[in-house]
């Protein structure tokens, strides 16, 4: 089968190691002052309808994806790239050449700002169970009611119980915010740039505990150390106090490229 479509992975600002294209069957084509990580494929995988339909292939769909991720980050360890999009292909080096002479001014802004920087994902989790159990160390007003529980004759400490319960959900609603919101605002000094994403519901997360920030930062090469030790000093603090804190990374830019792209499909 002919292969004959251009299927993008990244853009570089300089020539990656040719070990990495020739063991990946990769092509870097220059054009202007851009290389471009490609690979040709067929239109029997790659076509629009055959691509849509490959995409509802789960088995497919994990193994390029993961593909298409570990090439670009291959690349990346050895010069600045704008990752593109799973997927995206160009009919003909034609319409690669005018994609690039189009958005050649936005393609360059965009290396400015993501030069010399990795993204790096955070999402913390909060066991709701835990937090409930320690809610009166985290909550004035919880631990003032207990106060009132402890001094009450039985009836009045069943009605006040109720009363805890009802408070408790709406504290640990209020507390999981706060503390999202000081971890990211901590995370963001240490970066250049944030993006915050939808949280995840727990049968996308395959955990127990619920989502209650969900980001990436692009941070400064050389503060990359400072960034990730910040993350270990809040894993530290509240390590029983049923937050926790996943952290990936370096990724892709992926978050932080804002190239306004035209539909590329059989562009002539």
């Amino acid at each position: 089968m002919i292969n004959d479509l251009i299927y993008v992975f990244c853009l570089s600002n300089e020539s990656p190691p040719g070990h990495i294209i020739e063991s990946e069957g990769l092509h870097s084509l220059v054009i202007g002052d851009y290389n471009i990580i490609s690979k040709y494929v067929s239109e029997g995988e790659f076509s629009e309808d055959n691509l849509k339909r490959n995409m509802s292939d789960i088995k497919w769909l994990e193994t390029n994806a993961r593909n298409h991720i570990g090439i670009i980050s291959k690349i990346m360890e050895y010069t600045t790239v704008i990752p593109f999009k799973f997927g995206t292909i160009f009919q003909s080096e034609e319409s690669l050449k005018k994609f690039i002479s189009d958005y050649s001014e936005s393609i360059t802004e965009n290396f400015h700002q993501i030069a010399d920087k990795e993204e790096w994902a955070v999402k913390i989790y909060c066991d709701r169970k835990k937090l409930s159990d320690q809610i009166d160390e985290f909550s004035e007003d919880a631990a003032a009611l207990e106060k009132q529980i402890m001094a009450s004759s039985p009836g009045k400490a069943f009605l006040l119980k109720r009363k805890k319960s009802d408070l408790i959900v709406n504290e640990m609603d209020r507390i999981c915010k706060h503390f999202g919101q000081k971890y990211y605002d901590d995370l963001k000094n240490r970066s250049e740039s944030t993006s915050l994403n939808n949280l995840l519901p727990k049968e996308f997360t395959d955990r127990l505990d619920t989502m209650i920030l969900n980001a990436t930062f692009l941070v400064d090469k050389n503060n990359v150390a400072d960034f990730k030790k910040i993350v270990d000093l809040l894993k530290k603090e509240n390590e029983n106090s049923g937050f926790f804190i996943e952290t990936t990374g370096p990724w892709p830019p992926f978050s932080f490229i804002s190239i306004k792209e035209k539909k590329q499909w059989l562009q002539t």
